[in-house]
């Protein structure tokens, strides 16, 4: 895949390009901190920081990275965000979308989805997230993923599946 320089013509904060571009091992020091930055929000939405996104190790990180695929976001060259994803049997599995928090809800989150399933051969786009998480329910839901199952966590809480069909079929 060749990067993609796309214009996000929505931003009023800034008027940058948004280059969306595979990841790669020389990013995984950045995708830390900005996924550590991202999910600072999730921690306090559920009450706790024990959550694999903000745990996560740098050499547990670019073992994953090894393994996955997955792209990169960037405005002036500052990594904003990143999504990982992995296919297997003809579903492409998404996460850890991570944006900077000084530029959430700017479109990057769309934009980074929207990249990785047209990068997909997949018939079958498969995310979760929190059930508290619901601006992460609201923007999947408005990107055509329907919720597919829910897992309780025994606390309250529960894991939130959500797909979309990717291929017409």
């Amino acid at each position: 895949m060749s990067d993609t320089d796309i214009v996000n013509e929505d931003q009023e904060k800034t008027q940058s390009e948004i280059v969306i571009s595979p990841i790669s091992d020389e990013d995984a020091g950045e995708v830390l901190t900005v996924q550590r930055a991202a999910f600072v929000s999730e921690a306090a939405i559920y009450g706790s920081v024990d959550m694999p996104p903000l745990t996560q190790t740098l050499s547990e990180l670019e073992a994953e990275l090894r393994s996955e695929s997955g792209l990169t976001a960037r405005i002036d060259g500052r990594l904003v965000g990143a999504i990982r994803y992995v296919e297997r049997d003809g579903l492409l599995l998404i996460g850890r979308i991570a944006i900077a928090p000084d530029v959430q809800g700017e479109g990057i989150g769309r934009l980074l989805l929207e990249s990785a399933e047209r990068a997909s051969g997949a018939d079958v786009a498969e995310l979760f997230t929190g059930s508290l998480s619901e601006a992460n329910i609201r923007l999947y839901r408005s990107c055509g993923y329907e919720e597919h199952e829910r897992v309780p966590d025994g606390d309250g809480t529960a894991q939130v599946f959500l797909r979309k069909n990717l291929r017409a079929g």
